[in-house]
This record gives C-alpha cells, structure tokens and sequence, in this order.
C-alpha cells in the first residue's frame, strides 16, 4: 500500500505530539482494523521510528500497511506492558504475536480436601492444591499419574461413594467412604508423592526394590513380579529427567532462533534441578527478534498462575520490565551449566526452525509441481489460482451450493464461498451449476474481482457444458473448465476438459491427480457441510412453525437454548420457564412433537 498526501499528513502531525512517555500505540490500516499493538519506554521516539529510516522485509510490510495510529499513555513501562498484552488478546492484531487460547499445559494435582486426590488439570489455581508440571506432552502426564495411582491408594472418585468400590478390591483407594483414615496416613502419601514428582523417584524406586527382594525371598513370586513391574514403570516414565543441575529449583529455560520472517521458541522446564519437558512454537514474526521473543515471554506468563523460581532467558535481552511485573528472578547466565541450557534452547529452536523451512520446501515443490503438471495436461499456462464447484441437495431439498479456492496448489479458505439455490425447483444439478456460476462472476465483474485461471467443477460432461454455457454465452468470459467425473465406487476416475466429448488421459499416481483430487474432495466436504447444516435447521424450523402460539421469536428462544427437537421434546417442563415459556404452553408444545 502507498499512503497517500492526506495519511502521511496525518501521521506527520501525530507524530509531532507523541508525549517522551510510556505506554502503549495500535496501529492501524486504511480500514481502520488494529493490525499491531506495541509498548514504548518513551512513545515520542519509538512510534517515530516506524516511520524514519530503512527497515527489513518483514518490518517494512507492516510499515507500508500503517494508515494511521492511536496511543495510550501510561504511568509506568510495566502498566504498558500489561496493557499491550490486554489489548493483543482482545484484538489479536495481524501482525503481533499471539499465543492461542487453548495454550494450556496438563499439570499433576494433590488436592487440598479432608481426603486428597489426584488429578489432572490445565489451570493453576490459589486454592490451597499442591501443582506438579507443566507437562507439554499430555500423554506423559497420564503416564505419571496412572503410575502414582498404582503406588500410592489415594481416593479416585469425584464424590464419596456409598460402598467401597472395585479400586479398593486392587488396592488402589484407601476407601474413606466406609473406612476411617489416619491423617498422618494421608500426610505421608502426599509428602511421598511431592517428593516423587520433585525428583525423588530413587528413593521410592529403592523402597520398592526392598519390597521385591522380601517377597522373593518370602516365594511369593507374584507379588514380587508386580513390584518388578512397577519399577520398571518408574525407569520408563521418568527416564526422561536426564539433565540434572544439582539444586531443587523450579526453572523455565527460554531459547530463540528467527530467520526468514519465522521464529521458533524453545522452553525446557527444569524441575527440582531436572530436565522434565520441552515445548516448542514456531510462528510468524514481524518486528525486531528481540521485542517479538519477549513479547512471547511475557504472553506466556501473563495469565498464568504458576511461576518458577527462575527464569533463564539468552544474552542480549532488556529483562528489567519482564522482571520487575513477575516478581520472578530472571537470569541471563554468561558461563557454566545454566549458560549451556540456555544453548541448548537455542540450539533445538534452530534445528525445529531449519527442519520447519525443508517441510516447507518439500510441500511447496510438491504443490508448484502439481499446478505445473495440470497445466500441461490441460495445455493452458499454470493455473495459480483455482476455484471448485459443487452441489448438494437431499431428493431437491434446500440446495445449496459450495465454492473453494486453491492458490498456489494450496486452500484459501478466507475465500470460500456458499450459496442458496434460489431459482431452481428440484433436484436439477445442471440449472443449479447455472445459478451458482451466474452469481459468482456477475459478482466479480460488477466487484473487480480476479478471476480464476482454471474452474473445476464436481462432475462430468454436463456440468461442465452448464457452466461454459453462462460463462461463454451470457457473461463472454473465457475460463478454462475442467469436470471431475466418478466411477460406480464414488471414485474420481475422468477427467474431462472444456468441449473435449473425451475424456483427457492422466496418470492416477501423478501430483496433478492427487490435487484435484484434494480439491474435489474438499469442495464435496464445504458443500455437503452447509447443506447438512442449512437442512438441520430448516428441518427443525418448519416442525416448530406448525405449533400453535410458537411465533418467530419463540421459535428462535427454543431453537437457542435447546438446540434440537430431540433436546425439546426430552426436556422437563420447568426447563421451559427459563425462556419464559409457561407451564401450559410447554405441554402444548411436548405433546405436539411426541406426536409427531
């Protein structure tokens, strides 16, 4: 985008009132949308620097992108800092950084209750529970968990159950619900189990080793093998807790590596002293490395209860603010052990990044050369961008239609479009084709819009025939068709092409066919996801619109809260009144559908 006379004005007197203070600016694009959200020690010379001097590639495109911006001053650099992360999770600006919602981690939890037990949770809470983790691959935790059940019989269930159950008879559960507990039994379970997850597992593993030899010694050679089990359970589960600094201090160790616009970041969590798990994220990046990694850093911790004793961070790195907001020490060590962990981070971030860029480059040879090879089949130039269109309808009800779009051999999905069929009665798939194709380019002639370098259409000759009738005759364009015809077994077997009567030959195995295969079947699934869920709906509606005294608007009440006529017609009467349904309508309403 070039900004034009009055943007750079505009941005030029904006720029002359920027206070010497900190806080927070959102930039902004010609339509107005956040598109970046940053903080600044002194806003007057940071905004500034967006729009003075030379930047990289990937700085330079959110610059040319920059219409406009808002500032917001703050009192401190850490009010700026808590601000920014606010206001990237409310607006989620294209070119920030953003970690995902779902990005949690399963942690190990004694709970604090008269009867403790394990469990596993994604959220730390203040609530008196003893947390062990985080475990990034939530396979290990339950691994962990199901083998501290087996040594340690603390109670399973929710809620405390009228009888003993069958984890009494295995002698997993101490049985608090017909059997009193000694307090000091369960203090002793749970300082084991901390001790456990802390590191500990030896000496545990030792006490075990004990038992066994007793047993064997004893000839009861099946409890011994049950203890044998057991501690081989421990060495698989635990073997990973290979590095070992030699203190009991909970750590998260942070490495970085950036290149190309992409950024890996590494996190190894050092518990008790001991390497436990790893997480990695690779993602796009933007601004200046430095900023972009600590703006994960502080992402990371910013809605997280639980937090280290330490955290260890590279060389080169501004951790004044990060520090003084979390109250956590943050070390940048400079020698000995914690430096080659802080490397070793590193390291791993460029080896995934590295291993990141070769898949890429794999899938884009994969895809350029399939385009490539169609092209040539069909004698037309590279067909960059391909639009994909199908139908579907139940024996004529509620047709829909669907259209996809592939650049570059790959989905893009934002362009993904769905249609009503409005002027055609009955299952007439070649009409539908018409409307559909119709509206499509009316629309982007009238709009401007690119128009596709191959259409493929989901069937044979004559879905083919409809669509160049429209675009041939009515709209005088040339787009090149092709249709994907299948065989008895619902497989794509022809492919035919424009007025050819014949099908054109092309070889199963070849890239080509595999993505028009992906294409065919991902237009199949769009379209026969919308229909499904246009009939679901109306299906439903026509149902509740032949039941007296229901209207538009209590249609849409029920419809919202119970989601489908099987929920309404199992629903109780009273769960009618929280939409402020009364009694006798709810019954009217039940007594109709069962009869239905």
């Amino acid at each position: 985008m070039v900004m034009g006379m009055t943007t750079r004005e505009n941005i030029k007197g904006k720029l002359a009132l920027l206070p010497a203070k900190p806080g927070v600016y959102l930039m902004k694009d010609k339509h107005g949308e956040i598109i970046y959200v940053g903080k600044a020690k002194a806003l007057k010379n940071r905004v500034r620097s967006y729009f003075a001097g030379s930047h990289d590639g990937k700085t330079q495109l959110l610059v040319s992108n920059i219409a406009d911006f808002e500032y917001i001053v703050t009192d401190t650099v850490v009010e700026a800092l808590i601000l920014e992360n606010n206001l990237i999770k409310k607006h989620t600006p294209h070119f920030n950084i953003a970690l995902k919602d779902d990005k949690t981690y399963p942690y190990i939890k004694i709970t604090n209750e008269e009867h403790p037990r394990l469990e596993i949770v994604r959220r730390v809470k203040k609530d008196g529970g003893r947390y062990f983790g985080p475990y990034p691959n939530a396979g290990a935790a339950a691994e962990t968990k199901k083998l501290l059940d087996r040594l340690y019989p603390l109670r399973k269930c929710v809620k405390l159950k009228p009888k003993v159950c069958l984890y009494y008879h295995i002698n997993q559960c101490v049985a608090p619900c017909e059997f009193p507990v000694d307090p000091n039994e369960y203090d002793r379970m749970v300082k084991e189990i901390s001790q456990f997850l802390n590191g500990g597992h030896n000496v545990i593993k030792q006490q075990l080793t004990e038992k066994m030899q007793t047993e064997a010694e004893a000839l009861h050679f099946e409890r011994a093998k049950e203890l044998r089990d057991l501690i081989q359970h421990i060495d698989k589960v635990m073997e990973k807790q290979k590095i070992d600094l030699g203190d009991t201090v909970h750590r998260d160790v942070f490495g970085y590596y950036a290149n190309k616009g992409m950024m890996c970041v590494q996190v190894f969590y050092v518990r008790s002293g001991k390497l436990i798990e790893r997480d990695v994220a690779i993602f796009q990046h933007h601004g200046e490395e430095k900023e972009d990694f600590l703006s994960y850093v502080t992402q990371f911790y910013f809605e997280n209860a639980d937090l280290p004793k330490e955290i260890l961070l590279p060389i080169g790195l501004d951790t004044d603010v990060i520090e003084e907001w979390l109250s956590v020490k943050i070390r940048v060590p400079m020698r000995g052990d914690k430096k080659q962990l802080v490397d070793m981070a590193c390291e791993n971030a460029r080896i995934a990044l590295e291993e990141r860029f070769k898949m890429m480059d794999r899938d884009m040879d994969r895809t350029v050369r399939a385009v490539q090879q169609l092209g040539e089949i069909l004698a037309i130039p590279t067909p960059v961008r391909i639009e994909s269109f199908d139908n579907s309808n139940i024996q004529g009800a509620d047709p829909v239609a669907a259209m996809v779009v592939f650049i570059n051999g790959q989905p893009a999905k934002k362009e993904y479009r769905k249609y009503k069929i409005r002027t055609v009665q009955g299952p007439d798939d070649y009409e539908s084709m018409r409307e559909v194709i119709r509206r499509r380019f009316i629309r982007a002639l009238k709009e401007k819009q690119p128009l596709p370098d191959l259409i493929v259409i989901d069937g044979g000759k004559g879905q083919i025939h409809a669509a160049l009738d429209v675009l041939e005759n009515e709209l005088d364009l040339e787009v090149p068709v092709c249709g994907l015809a299948k065989d008895d077994r619902h497989r794509t077997s022809q492919l035919f092409f424009g007025h050819e009567p014949d099908p054109l030959p092309i070889d199963r195995s070849s890239q080509a066919f595999y993505l028009l295969t992906r294409i065919q079947d991902e237009v199949h699934r769009f379209a026969i996801a919308f229909h499904r869920n246009t009939h679901g709906k109306e299906a439903i509606r026509s149902v509740l619109d032949d039941i007296p005294g229901v209207g538009e608007k209590r249609r849409k009440q029920l419809l919202k809260h119970f989601g489908s006529l099987d929920a309404i017609k199992g629903a109780p009467v009273e769960e009618f009144r929280k939409i402020g349904i009364g009694d006798k309508l709810a019954r009217e309403i039940l007594q109709f559908l069962r009869q239905t």
